[in-house]
């Protein structure tokens, strides 16, 4: 294709949901990656129901035959554990859990269906060559793009580290759990009718799975002797602001353009609706719209990862949260409802105030 209207460099699950909406839009895309997928990362790999919404205003057509409904969130910690039911009232009831490789190949055949011309092999080392109407950058949290468009400067910028190993035995819950250890949390998110995930998060660059699993004897149990059924992948997740996500005609998304920290679980669903805003934003021809849209859509997602970072950076805070939410469920209720955008910002603020308050009287 000569002089597409858009070129995409980064063919990740974000990159790929891009090339989509632009295609959507009746845009001619091309998108480049060296690698060709799937590529197996280390990330959460669950999709909240409001990342599935998103998926389907995108028309992406996600394998759900590989894959396994979720039903809520389950934290584990301080010697309780509480859980609660994504909200009734959202479009997608369940939220789903995808080995992230069989979700990026999907989404790679349905954007060669849709008519992306897809480049994989081509790594793309600066941008004098591309003449393209718009230049996408979606190449990750190291973004080559985003330093040649002179995009670095950031608000704010710390790093965690993350771990993550498959194991071939049936999920005991349909609930995504959060266990809370001493400076790390673990995940459990089952992805397959016989498959879950365990991923450790923390600042120390060295923790991997099995190690921290010292720290939580029951889960531990429960996958001792099991077989593993993917080897351990590691990752940084990042709290990043950047300052701009827009120079001239190139626009960042996915973790190129900022990213929350995994605790959320938010990066895919955050990544689709960034898509959304983009190809709406070049359907305008202005790209000021998706700065816009991209300052707005952090929001929600930033605030979830603040609040639950200070509960692992601080104990005495999570001895507290933890029980508290564990007598009174129907906090918990609430914040998760926030989490994937089912309340509205004035009844989280009530619910927050319930909290604080459920903790200073226990």
């Amino acid at each position: 294709m000569v002089n597409p209207d858009v070129f995409i460099i980064g063919g990740g699950p974000v990159g790929l949901a891009a090339a989509i909406a632009a295609r959507r839009k009746g845009f001619s895309v091309v998108l480049a990656d060296g690698c060709a997928p799937p590529v197996d990362k280390a990330c959460g790999e669950g999709v909240m129901p409001d990342g599935l919404t998103a998926a389907a205003q995108l028309g992406l057509q996600l394998p759900l035959k590989d894959s396994f409904a979720l039903r809520g969130i389950r934290f584990h910690g301080e010697n309780v554990s509480v859980a609660a039911d994504f909200p009734t009232g959202s479009p997608d009831k369940y939220g789903r859990g995808f080995r992230r490789t069989i979700l990026h190949q999907s989404l790679a055949e349905h954007a060669e269906r849709c008519g992306v011309e897809l480049r994989w092999g081509t790594t793309i080392r600066d941008l004098t060559g591309i003449q393209a109407r718009w230049i996408v950058g979606a190449d990750g949290t190291g973004s080559r793009i985003r330093a040649l468009a002179g995009l670095d400067a950031c608000r704010r910028d710390t790093r965690r580290y993350g771990f993550r190993r498959h194991f071939q035995i049936a999920p005991w819950a349909d609930y995504v759990e959060i266990h809370w250890g001493e400076g790390c949390q673990i995940y459990v998110t089952p992805v397959a009718p016989e498959e879950v995930g365990v991923a450790v998060i923390s600042s120390d660059p060295k923790l991997r799975v099995h190690d921290a699993l010292r720290q939580f004897p029951v889960l531990a149990a429960r996958v001792a002797g099991v077989r593993e059924s993917s080897g351990e992948r590691g990752g940084v997740t990042a709290t990043r602001q950047l300052r701009r996500v827009v120079g001239g005609n190139v626009a960042l998304i996915g973790d190129a353009s900022g990213s929350v920290d995994a605790i959320t679980g938010e990066g895919l669903c955050l990544g689709f609706h960034q898509a959304l805003a983009l190809a709406d934003a070049m359907e305008c021809g202005d790209l000021a719209r998706y700065e816009s849209a991209h300052r707005r859509l952090a929001v929600r997602p930033r605030f979830m990862a603040d609040f639950m970072l200070t509960m692992d950076r601080r104990r005495g805070l999570r001895k507290r949260a933890l029980p508290a939410l564990a007598s009174h469920p129907e906090l918990f209720e609430g914040l998760l409802a926030m989490h994937v955008g089912a309340s509205r910002p004035a009844d989280f603020a009530v619910n927050c105030l319930a909290l604080g308050w459920r903790m200073l009287t226990s």
